[in-house]
Formats: structure tokens, C-alpha cells, sequence
């Protein structure tokens, strides 16, 4: 289980080469919610704060070798940015279908692609054919100790930033941001809840913590940021010890918060960036009264016709 500890040593490997992202309110929200603004975070997301947690860990012998990891697209443009800081050669599997803008912003970080899957499902398949082949060192997009407690340095920030916070609401695809944040949250303010919400259609941490173990799923979803086929063993093991409930969006939900943030925060997220935020005003979490609230709004990467064609619904 990742620790306390292990998120503040997070904090020192990374210190002064990410954005500490801001937090700020909304007023057609209310004062007492506020949303973590990780679409400011370099390449647009969260992920960089696992991944250069991880790289910083690696000996000389695994740098040479190269990384190699897995992604629809906020994991990839960070293992490519983050391996290029480090010169370290990175490939990235992605698959068929996936968005071609966070393709080529992998590819201008510097990283290659192998596009060979037609779906997530393949693509956990081909990433063991080419660890085998390649040699390469894996930098997994949820599931490892190192990564997670990278990404668990935004709940640190959140409870220095927000005092007396009561409830955090964390979009989830494999787990690996909420299993950081309710480690750094549980750790310091214990009776401070945390709320997991995925998307009704990639929804495989409720499944999981519902049937006590990993559930692949074939995951279908507008937030192809949270359309992981299943949730990290570590991360549901942390997950049901320390997350405080699991609740789900439909799609046009998640248009709506998107809308919402677009017109009323004036944050051009992605789906999956707007999930917590729509799972508010939807209605889909118990908020007590005058109670602090903290959405997590990530990322920032989506295509300009996929923006257009949501944000023009009425």
C-alpha cells in the first residue's frame, strides 16, 4: 500500500519541475466549491506527476533501455514530455480509434506510438508482447506504487490551499489519481470524504468494489480520459480502504459539466475533465450543507470538433 510518506517523497522528486495548478470558485457553483484546476498542469492533465515520480526512480541501466507505457492519450503526451526532460527514449501503445490530436501531441513530445491494438482491451495485450520485446521499462498508467504517489501530490496541495475541506470529488479511469489523493487526503485529514465518479459507461471501479476484485470491462464513454478497461489491483485495494464512495455519470452529464465549466469557469476541459463537477450538478453526491467542497477538473486536451459538437447541444 502506498503511504503518506511516499506522497511527500513524491513531492520532493518532482519539486520545481511541474505547475503547483491553481484552485478557485465559481460563482454559479457557490463559494464554498472549488475546483483543482489540473487541465493547467503541463501537457494538460495530472499524469505528469506519477510519471515523472516514476522516472525519477529508475536506475541508469533502465533510462538506457527506454519506457514504455499505455494511454488513450493524458498518459502518453506525459510519458513522452517527461521521458524527453529526462532523455530517455519512450514508446507509447496506443490503439485504433484513439484521439488523433493526442497522437500527434505524443509525437511532438518525442515519443513513438505503436498503434497495432483496435481497442483498450488489445492494447493491455500488445503492451505485453512489446515489454517482452523490447526490453523497455514500464511506466504504467495507474498501477504502480511510484505513479500513484506522484499523482497523490494534488491532494497535498488541495489541503494546503483549502482549509477545512470536506469533501473531494475525483474523476476516475484506472485509479491511480484517486488512490494518490485519498492517500495524501486519509492521511492528514482523516474525516474528510472522497468520492470516486466514472462515467456510466467505463465504470469498472464500481463493478470492482461490488464483486471484491478487478473487473475488465470493454469501456464506452465520451471521456475516453477515464475509458480505462479496468481498475489497477493496487489502486482498488487502496480504493476500498480509503475511498468513501463510488458513484456514476451518464454522457450527457458529462457534456453538461463541460458546458457548464466552458460557459461559467470558462475551462475548456476535456469530457473527462468535467465528470466531478457534473456529478455535482447532477445531483449524484450527498453534499451536507455550507460543506467544502474540491472538484478536480482534468485535463485540457480535446479536439476542437469534439469541443464544437458538445458545446453546440443545447
Amino acid at each position: 500500500m502506498v503511504g503518506l510518506d511516499d506522497v511527500y517523497a513524491a513531492r520532493e522528486a518532482i519539486a520545481g519541475r511541474l505547475h503547483r495548478t491553481p484552485v478557485f470558485t465559481s460563482a454559479s457553483l457557490g463559494e464554498r466549491i472549488v475546483l483543482k484546476a489540473e487541465l493547467f498542469q503541463r501537457t494538460g492533465s495530472f499524469k505528469p506527476r506519477g510519471v515523472l515520480t516514476k522516472l525519477a526512480a529508475l536506475t541508469p541501466e533502465e533510462k538506457a533501455r527506454g519506457v514504455i507505457g499505455i494511454s488513450a492519450g493524458n498518459h502518453a503526451q506525459a510519458l513522452a514530455y517527461c521521458a524527453a526532460l529526462e532523455g530517455i527514449d519512450a514508446l507509447v501503445v496506443m490503439w485504433q480509434g484513439a484521439s488523433p490530436l493526442k497522437m500527434a501531441a505524443t509525437r511532438g513530445y518525442g515519443a513513438s506510438i505503436d498503434v497495432e491494438a483496435a481497442g483498450p482491451g488489445e492494447a493491455f495485450d500488445r503492451l505485453s508482447e512489446l515489454l517482452i520485446e523490447t526490453g523497455r521499462t514500464l511506466v504504467h498508467p495507474f498501477d504502480d506504487p511510484l505513479v500513484i504517489a506522484g499523482q497523490g501530490t494534488v491532494g497535498l496541495e488541495l489541503l494546503e490551499d483549502v482549509p477545512e475541506l470536506e469533501l473531494v470529488v475525483v474523476p476516475v479511469g484506472g485509479g491511480g489519481l484517486i488512490s494518490g489523493i485519498a492517500t495524501a487526503v486519509k492521511g492528514l485529514s482523516p474525516s474528510t470524504r472522497v468520492v470516486a465518479v466514472e462515467p456510466d459507461g467505463a465504470d469498472s471501479l464500481r463493478q470492482a468494489v461490488d464483486a471484491g476484485r478487478q473487473v475488465r470491462i470493454d469501456p464506452q464513454t465520451i471521456a475516453d480520459g477515464l475509458a480505462a478497461p479496468f481498475t489497477g489491483g493496487r489502486c482498488l485495494a487502496i480504493c476500498r480502504e480509503r475511498v468513501d464512495a463510488v458513484t456514476t455519470v451518464t454522457d450527457d452529464e458529462i457534456a453538461d459539466g463541460m458546458r457548464f465549466l466552458y460557459g461559467r469557469a470558462k475551462l475548456a476541459c476535456e469530457p473527462a475533465g468535467a465528470a466531478a463537477v457534473a456529478a455535482v450538478l447532477a445531483g449524484k453526491i450527498q453534499i451536507a450543507p455550507r460543506a467544502r467542497i474540491a472538484c478536480i477538473v482534468s485535463g485540457g486536451n480535446v479536439a476542437p470538433e469534439v469541443a464544437s459538437a458538445i458545446l453546440a447541444r443545447p
